[in-house]
């Protein structure tokens, strides 16, 4: 299931360590729900169509400037008209001095009044990206997720299939788990999906027969990741006989995950298989893809390359 992505104005806040001008009463249950934002210029010589009172304001030089060209009346006048828009905070740039009139209207229409000294461009560089990951589409899937030779490998399957088994020892062998039994997804672009852990189960894993352990106070904080893109998805179920797997991995084979294809594997599980060297293995195998080789074409090539010598002694 999709969450709906928001974020609290004290995390903005203390994430870029803001400084509050004027805070109003409920600031605490201010959330952000959009990745937009918006450099109030039309709003100040009072075009207000289309605005979006959900976008975050930002001010900066250019609009301070137009400002101080009129009277103290005048200013307060078209500041008036654009606070009482309706908006979640203002940010003003570059640590400038603020009117006194701007306070005051915070107040009146309860609206955050914060200043950073970042550039104007910098700050809305810094902030698009930052809401871009924190305000992406979520989706939780159940799987066990780890970092193995910087690859994001996303592992699926039944409950019980050993998908926790293999995660610990991919950790044993040097490599980072993720998130266990729920991966919350999002969605940061058309392309990149990112998985972590839900905060609450984060760096535990439930083996069976021994409980639950965790795995950053048992290998160390070098064995664990907060979050990490999806490379590649494993599903591993259980060997049925009657089933013919791929041997030579000629045909590319891809899960849908919140509409982006990503390359994926189906790895059968029985009494004597190595899981998660086999994990291992695919992880370096899907890296040397993307770096433009690919095994089983390789010896497709080579095969084909006997059979036209051959063909020629004839």
């Amino acid at each position: 299931m999709e969450k709906v992505a928001k974020l609290p104005l004290n995390k903005l806040i203390e994430h870029f360590q803001l400084e509050i001008l004027y805070a109003p009463q409920n600031i605490e249950s201010v959330d952000i729900k959009n990745t937009d934002i918006n450099r109030p210029g039309l709003q100040m010589v009072g075009f207000s169509k289309f605005f979006d009172d959900t976008r975050i304001q930002i001010m900066g030089k250019v609009e301070f400037t137009f400002l101080e060209q009129f009277t103290t009346e005048e200013r307060e006048g078209r500041l008036d008209n654009y606070f009482k828009l309706g908006f979640p905070v203002l940010v003003i740039t570059r640590g400038q001095q603020i009117f006194p009139e701007m306070v005051v209207l915070a107040e009146k229409y309860q609206i955050a009044l914060l200043r950073t000294e970042h550039g104007t461009s910098q700050f809305m560089s810094m902030i698009i990206r930052y809401l871009n990951v924190m305000l992406a589409p979520c989706r939780t899937r159940h799987g066990v997720l780890c970092e193995i030779y910087g690859e994001g490998i996303l592992i699926m399957g039944e409950s019980g299939v050993g998908k926790s088994e293999a995660a610990i020892e991919l950790v044993k062998r040097g490599h980072r788990l993720v998130a266990d039994d729920a991966v919350e997804i999002k969605k940061v672009s058309d392309t990149a999906l990112i998985g972590s852990s839900p905060e609450i189960i984060r760096h535990f894993v439930e083996v069976r027969g021994i409980g639950i352990i965790d795995i950053k106070e048992i290998f160390g904080v070098g064995a664990i990741k907060e979050e990490q893109q999806i490379d590649m998805v494993i599903h591993l179920e259980p060997w049925d006989k009657n089933k013919q797997y791929d041997r030579l991995g000629m045909v590319d084979e891809y899960t849908n995950i919140m509409g982006i294809n990503i390359p994926s594997l189906t790895v059968p599980v029985k009494l004597g298989r190595n899981i998660a060297v086999i994990v291992e293995v695919a992880a370096m195998n899907n890296r040397q893809k993307k770096m433009g080789y690919n095994a089983a074409v390789e010896l497709n090539k080579r095969l084909m390359h006997q059979m036209e010598e051959e063909l020629n002694l004839q």
